[in-house]
């Protein structure tokens, strides 16, 4: 049931509204008029385009929102608080800084002072997980209708039964980003901040309306939750063939084909970014898909294009004034413009969005070096050097000052929504890995025959062709070569596939250039890997590339 206007609607109004569930939010010190809970998508639109200034609809019927200053993540501003019973687990430093407890309660009071003084808060109730067993609730109280709804795609839906005793959640997202946190609060670095807390099971924003924030805030608390129940939680996608069977996981960063990739026409989607694997296969963790619609088109991505209609959202994304066309090229507001829907507008989905154990890891890089063979077989230790590695490239042009190639490594695929140290999400991979005798690969979306500007970046159809092998069986016995400077075990001959594509040494007409820039490259992957020397073994650390 969806809340009220009043217990009559408003003159010229339509429609009747029925009255809200009743929700007692006061343990919280919450006192405001008009709670709407769980509402309707109809609802939450007409709210957001009556109350947010600049929201509207696009052509398409999806709800056009702007999240103001902040168009991203804050990773710098995002605080865990210390506390005994937690800070043995977590990796401090950069990805976690910490924050006392005086700090976490003053700012959320100030959050719960500022939706205190707003007429209305919406609530939200879902699951993160669709795995009965191991599934949290989720509850996210928000001042604005565009987090509601955006919240209400990203969890997994509660049936009205479920609703009914969804009772005292497991973790609660107090977001009150249009109010700033106060600079003086020790811990602060800036008016953002977004503080985690284990032990009160809470979530606080202050200082930015990305609504990307409390996606993550929940998947970092999967992160932290699930390997402490002996779970891999893995920020991936993941796919089966169309019976259901033959899962694969693909590992990948920004720009390394990730969503392309699992958007095949062959295979049915179980999600696109984040999954647990659990003692009996794997789940994800969202209802919905968040899409970065750069350059987006019906061409390039049909399911994703045909998922922005009525019930999605989109953010920071430039309208026509008149047509309300969606130009997806115009990246004036943000270069990461977004697209959120419910994961059953894919046409390939697979609901629920559970499968059993993967047949196959793939870890995606963009090399833009074009050093890394276009695909290579992982032996177990490569695969845990590999994952920690979390190795990609960025591209000049992709961000601001990015004038020349440059490495990027994030742990396990995903740094920034880590809370343990990387070694025990590696440890729990490698145990699966070893169980169930998945096949591990390290495919490279990136550059053939050198790098940006010499070579050519390899065609997607190849990829996919390689893709096709990997999903088919088609590579478990094809004959494979020691790469001279990261051992891998590159993939020598697929039919599809010109033999010269398949080993960079060959692809490359400069011999020397080519040594040059894998000695380089390698270089840097030892460099980067120094910092986690001491919490793997041996053969772990020695898996990494044989030019040091």
């Amino acid at each position: 049931m969806e809340g009220r206007f009043a217990t009559r609607p408003p003159r010229g109004y339509a429609c009747f509204i029925p009255l809200m569930h009743s929700l007692d939010l006061s343990h919280l010190g919450l006192t405001v008029p008009e709670v709407f809970r769980n509402s309707s998508t109809p609802l939450l639109y007409e709210h957001a385009i009556r109350h947010e200034p600049g929201t509207t609809l696009s052509s398409q019927g999806s709800l056009v929102a702007y999240s103001g200053a902040k168009t991203g993540r804050s990773p710098a501003d995002k605080r865990v608080v210390r506390h005994p019973n937690s800070e043995a687990d977590v990796w401090w430093g950069s990805v976690n800084r910490e924050l006392d407890s005086r700090s976490f309660a003053i700012n959320r009071e100030r959050a719960l002072d500022y939706l205190n003084t707003r007429e209305r808060v919406y609530v939200v109730d879902g699951f993160a997980g669709w795995h009965p067993r191991h599934r949290l609730k989720v509850r996210v109280i928000c001042s604005r209708a565009y987090h509601a709804l955006f919240m209400a795609t990203m969890l997994v839906k509660p049936t009205e039964a479920e609703l009914a005793v969804f009772g005292t959640p497991d973790f609660t997202i107090i977001n009150a980003g249009a109010f700033p946190a106060n600079r003086h609060t020790d811990g602060m670095s800036s008016k953002t901040s977004i503080d985690l807390c284990f032990e009160e099971k809470q979530m606080v924003i202050l200082g930015t309306e990305y609504a990307g924030e409390m996606k993550k805030g929940v998947f970092t608390l999967m992160n932290y939750l699930m390997p402490k129940k002996g779970l891999l939680s893995m920020h991936c996608s993941a796919t089966t063939d169309p019976a259901g069977a033959h899962p694969s996981v693909l590992f990948g960063l920004s720009g390394t084909g990730k969503t392309t990739l699992s958007a095949d026409p062959k295979r049915r989607l179980i999600g696109d970014d984040e999954h647990v694997w659990a003692d009996d296969g794997i789940f994800n963790i969202e209802g919905g898909c968040y899409a970065k619609t750069i350059d987006l088109s019906p061409e390039s991505e049909p399911d994703i294009y045909q998922a922005l209609r009525f019930g999605a959202i989109l953010e920071n994304v430039v309208l026509d004034g008149g047509s309300r066309q969606i130009d997806f090229h115009d990246t004036s507001i943000t270069q990461n413009t977004r697209g959120a829907y419910p994961l059953e507008f894919i046409r390939q989905a697979r609901i629920p969005c559970v499968a059993g154990h993967p047949e196959n890891i793939i870890f995606l890089t963009c090399d833009a070096f074009g050093v890394l063979p276009p695909v290579s077989r992982l032996n177990p230790a490569q695969a845990m050097y590999h994952f920690i590695s979390g190795y990609t490239a960025k591209v000049a042009g992709t961000e601001e000052g990015v004038t020349e190639p440059s490495t990027t490594f994030s742990a396990c695929f995903g740094a920034p929504f880590l809370v343990w140290h990387p070694s025990k999400y590696a440890e729990l991979l490698a145990q699966k890995m070893s169980r169930h005798k998945v096949n591990v690969w390290l495919v490279n979306t990136g550059w053939t025959g050198g790098g940006v500007g010499v070579g050519h970046r390899i065609k997607l159809a190849q990829t996919r062709a390689i893709m096709n092998a990997i999903h088919e069986g088609g590579l478990d016995n094809a004959p494979t070569a020691p790469d001279p400077f990261f051992g891998v075990s590159a993939v020598t001959h697929i039919p599809e596939l010109p033999d010269e594509l398949l080993l960079p040494s060959r692809a490359w007409g400069d011999a020397a250039a080519y040594t040059a820039t894998a000695s380089k490259l390698a270089s840097n992957f030892v460099l980067n890997f120094e910092q986690y020397k001491d919490a793997v073994s041996g053969e772990v650390l020695n898996a990494g590339p044989l030019c040091r």
